[in-house]
């Protein structure tokens, strides 16, 4: 018999219920408003969101949260207020493509509000430097329309349960399996994409991870095999 076949591996709404119970409600996405929420899906980006964060914290004090605001601003000056994500000229060239995209439509935010969501992800993809988990960050959380975001923590955590297919599958795949699987809720894909984010970071670790202290260790095969070799 498997390692596999000798826990129960659990569900996606299971999973989801575990860890709410150890980490409770997140109250994410970090940000103030819909902008400032859409240049931190950007900004975010192969970066810690802590370096994010100083890099609005600059745009803030130079009032440039503000689509024609920033669009205007000297390049030099943005992204010398953008270097603590790294690499700021492609984080500032990915900013102004964005822009470009929002000034086709006189920078109107309310668009992302009303127009359906397989055209505004559609678009969204559209924009040089934008993909399909920043689409659909900026989307579930600067406009709470409904869409699950997919990345690299979902992959690492339900790979490690037992969801093998995950660590590969494409994208797409993976957001559909948790679409089916949960209920249609802004307010829960909001939550649980946070609840992975967190345990990811505190307990699920890329690099030895504590399954020691994992609320699911229990259920999880990768637990299951490393207990089986000492």
């Amino acid at each position: 018999m498997s390692d596999k076949s000798k826990i129960k591996i659990p569900t996606a709404a299971e999973t989801y219920d575990i860890l709410y119970s150890a980490y409770g409600t997140q109250r994410w996405w970090p940000g103030e408003g819909q902008f400032e929420i859409m240049l931190g899906a950007i900004l975010t980006q192969n970066t810690q969101w802590h370096n994010a964060a100083l890099a609005i914290a600059n745009l803030a004090a130079a009032d440039l949260l503000e689509p024609n605001a920033l669009y205007k601003a000297p390049p030099e000056d943005v992204k010398s207020m953008i270097a603590p994500v790294g690499f700021f000229n492609v984080k500032y060239k990915r900013m102004m493509n964005f822009l470009d995209y929002l000034a086709k439509y006189d920078m109107a935010l309310n668009r992302f509000q009303n127009l359906p969501v397989p055209d505004l992800r559609s678009e969204l993809l559209q924009v040089n430097g934008i993909g399909p988990e920043t689409a659909d960050s900026i989307l579930l959380y600067a406009f709470e329309r409904l869409i699950f975001v997919v990345d690299a923590y979902t992959r690492r955590l339900f790979g490690r349960l037992g969801y093998g297919w995950m660590e590969k599958a494409p994208y797409d795949d993976i957001q559909a399996y948790f679409m089916k699987e949960m209920p249609s809720d802004v307010q829960l894909y909001n939550e649980y994409h946070a609840l992975i984010v967190t345990h990811c970071k505190e307990t699920c670790t890329k690099k030895a991870p504590f399954c020691f202290a994992c609320q699911l260790s229990s259920r999880c095969a990768a637990t299951a095999k490393f207990v089986s070799q000492e």
